[in-house]
């Protein structure tokens, strides 16, 4: 009777495993599915995904500038200054980035 429980677990186990694969997968392409698996807390909301299509655009090399205006608490410091420099890097590891702040 165990066998059954055994085979069972195993699959669960490989389903497991694959779904990982996938995800892996889908965040080495896509800035937001990054996003996602390597903050797995995150919120996403419409800008979230309007940026990281921007930021999509910048790692194809589609877009070459972009300004980022957002109020406060928006994500977009942790998106830009964080996740997208590791995203780039990831993609082509001599990638040079500037940031520029601004406050009034």
């Amino acid at each position: 009777m165990d066998a059954p429980n055994e085979i069972i677990e195993e699959k669960a186990k490989l389903e497991y495993r694959l779904m990982q694969i996938n995800l892996q997968e889908k965040a080495k392409n896509d800035f937001l599915y990054f996003c996602r698996y390597v903050w797995p807390e995150a919120i996403i909301g419409d800008h979230h995904k309007r940026m990281s299509n921007a930021f999509n655009r910048i790692i194809d090399g589609s877009l070459k500038r972009l300004i980022v205006n957002m109020p406060p608490r928006h994500t977009k410091s942790e998106f830009a200054s964080y996740l997208l420099p590791a995203f780039a890097m990831g993609h082509k590891p001599d990638t040079k980035i500037i940031q520029a702040t601004h406050t009034g």
